[in-house]
């Protein structure tokens, strides 16, 4: 009998991606919090991981040129990216707060170091069911 590996990691892996994507979201938003007009940007987490379970593809990017970028500056990943809005506006027009996108940043890493903590203990139990343990 085949294992199918989809039904045997179940949403890890797909949880494991998103917050990879989200922490360089993050990261973004943090370097750039002194950049006048800067919109600070974030996913929704919790719709994407509702997608992934109802069969839709998260984040699908495509290239249209060879020359765009396969990764998050791609524009039609932009459309996926929500404005994040600010307790308080400053004066530049930035709307990243630091302090809060640190936070978020800090929260995301635990959140994914479970995520893969998950997926490490189901190749572990996968390695095991095949070793006859």
């Amino acid at each position: 009998m085949a294992i199918s590996f989809d039904k045997a990691l179940g949403i890890h892996e797909q949880a494991v991606n998103v917050r990879v994507q989200r922490a360089e979201i993050l990261a973004n938003n943090i370097a750039n919090g002194d950049t006048p007009n800067y919109k600070a940007r974030d996913i929704d987490f919790q719709s994407i991981l509702q997608g992934v379970q109802d069969g839709q593809q998260p984040l699908k990017m495509a290239r249209t040129d060879a020359g765009h970028s396969s990764g998050l500056v791609s524009p039609d990943f932009a459309a996926e990216l929500m404005y994040r809005i600010p307790t308080q506006p400053s004066v530049d027009g930035n709307t990243v707060d630091v302090q809060e996108e640190m936070a978020r940043y800090s929260k995301n890493a635990v959140d994914y170091q479970a995520s893969f903590e998950f997926l490490n203990k189901k190749f572990k139990g996968l390695s095991n069911a095949i070793r006859g343990e």
